[in-house]
């Protein structure tokens, strides 16, 4: 089985707002991220260059939320991938500038986001990043 390792963020602004992307190709609503592509990144690096991509911001990490591990399937294959979530804080840019991965985006309160997001791990995620920040869900 292929293995693959990615990192995203979890990036919350100044209103308290949750940035949720919606995958282009196969619709699901989940954080920003993306490959460990680039060997001479960190995980953090590889983070915050994903929230740029298809988030369209900028943001600093705050502290690591954890894991999203799961199976799928690419082209007969069965694909073992491994996200780390970093706790993030919007700095700068907008969502609008986002790249073609993102068929749709925005900022959801924490209550809509639970909604909005697709996975169970996600919504997992999204509460232990609202404990970190001190917020309940």
């Amino acid at each position: 089985m292929k293995r693959e390792f990615s990192a995203g963020g979890i990036v919350f602004n100044d209103k308290g707002q949750v940035l949720v992307t919606q995958h282009s190709q196969n619709k699901h609503w989940s954080f920003p991220k993306g490959l460990l592509d680039h060997p001479e990144q960190t995980m953090e690096e590889s983070a915050l260059r994903e929230v740029r991509e298809e988030g369209g911001v900028q943001a600093e990490i705050v502290g690591k939320v954890g894991y999203s591990k799961y199976v799928y399937h690419f082209n007969d294959e069965k694909v073992f991938k491994v996200v780390t979530y970093f706790l993030m804080k919007y700095i700068s840019g907008d969502i609008k500038d986002h790249d073609w991965e993102v068929s749709d985006i925005g900022w959801f309160e924490p209550e809509e986001a639970l909604k909005q997001l697709t996975f169970s791990q996600d919504k997992s995620l999204l509460r232990k990043a609202l404990e970190m920040k001190g917020v309940s869900s």
